[in-house]
């Protein structure tokens, strides 16, 4: 019975650090997407949230109307792109715990 309880410990501890590792692998995401005129640059974490924006200097022969779009429409293609990342994190997570069970 102690072969047998130091097995599930063990395992315990494995999943709870791989859990860890998947908190710290999911909080590091951070995706850059510029826009193909390279106006504008947008950085956003794992959770699509905007943390960096670059402006080049194109922005001025943009209308408002057009910076918008391609504002929003590059920190959007950013998100997806984090959101993605994160799934790939999660599914081998649960790959791997799979394995375990």
């Amino acid at each position: 019975m102690n072969e047998a309880m130091d097995a599930l410990e063990a395992r315990v501890h494995r999943q709870l650090n791989r859990m860890r590792d998947l908190a710290d692998q999911m909080a590091a995401v951070r995706v850059r997407e510029t826009s193909p005129d390279g106006a504008v640059t947008a950085v956003v974490d794992g959770n699509g949230a905007l943390v960096d924006l670059e402006l080049s200097g194109a922005i001025t022969k943009l209308s408002p109307a057009e910076f918008e779009r391609i504002l929003v429409s590059t920190a959007a293609s950013a998100a997806r792109r984090a959101f993605a990342e994160r799934g790939a994190l999660v599914t081998s997570f649960n790959e791997e715990v799979a394995e375990y069970a």
